[in-house]
């Protein structure tokens, strides 16, 4: 199994749910917008014997040479795009659904990122996105996902898909959050999207505001870094700066 984060580069977030881009390297990180956090955005491929799996999709945004950076990013790891075959989504908050689809730049149509893949979503997920009740979704970056006919609509609150990605329903984010676990071989990756989005949050009895229910994902957060530590789980952190990938042994 390989694991590949595909960073879209470094940004602050408040209260206002925009996304300004942070240069860490050339800004400093006192001079941020008051209340705001700074946060990486990074999905993740992971490349199995049988499949190439993206989790999360990122911004969707197009970098200065007109390719989607998502696009882009997988192929400077050497993956072709049109060769993903499934795409997990945790949640449908736009930093992490916008890579679901793109608004072509020329025809101002939108078409699915990955047309030969898969897609797994869960459906009420789903539904709270198109419903409008919050500025964390943009109902036009998934709406396409109700005509695509390679969606799979996840109902249940834990399963598994094709005997390789085992998923469970979380919560604490956002109301239907789901996290994901591959085992090959000796390996166990775990993607926690937002549940667990740092190293830091795992090691301490962190209570983010701007879960839906911080408690749940702290608690969540601690359970699983006990676990990982007696499987040697390969953490992914969608939102951690320093660390992209963690191997839970590494902790003591």
């Amino acid at each position: 199994m390989q694991i590949y984060p595909l960073s879209e580069g470094s940004f602050t977030i408040d209260q206002s749910k925009v996304l300004v881009p942070f240069d860490t390297s050339i800004e400093n990180l006192q001079n941020r917008s008051k209340g705001s956090i700074l946060i990486e955005v990074q999905p993740f491929v992971v490349v199995t014997e049988n499949d190439i799996i993206l989790f999360d999709a990122g911004l969707g945004y197009f970098n200065k040479a007109g390719i989607l950076q998502l696009h882009d990013n997988l192929m400077k790891v050497g993956i072709d795009p049109s060769s993903v075959t499934k795409v997990f989504m945790s949640h449908l908050h736009k930093d992490h659904a916008g890579g679901i689809s793109y608004l072509h730049p020329t025809h101002q149509e939108r078409f699915i990122s990955f047309p030969y893949a898969k897609y797994y979503i869960q459906k009420r997920e789903f539904d709270l996105a198109m419903s409008g009740q919050s500025l964390s979704y943009i109902a036009d970056q998934v709406s396409i996902l109700n005509e695509f006919s390679g969606v799979v609509w996840l109902h249940d609150d834990e399963g598994t898909i094709d005997n390789l990605i085992h998923y469970q329903l979380t919560g604490g984010h956002s109301l239907y959050h789901q996290v994901a676990w591959i085992k090959e071989d000796e390996s166990i990756f775990f993607f926690g999207g937002d549940v667990a989005p740092q190293l830091q949050q795992m090691k301490a009895r962190f209570v983010a505001k701007y879960d839906l229910d911080g408690k749940k994902s702290m608690e969540w957060r601690q359970m699983w870094w006990q676990q990982a530590a007696i499987e040697n789980w390969t953490f992914a952190f969608y939102h951690d700066i320093q660390y992209p990938t963690y191997l839970a042994s590494n902790k003591n």
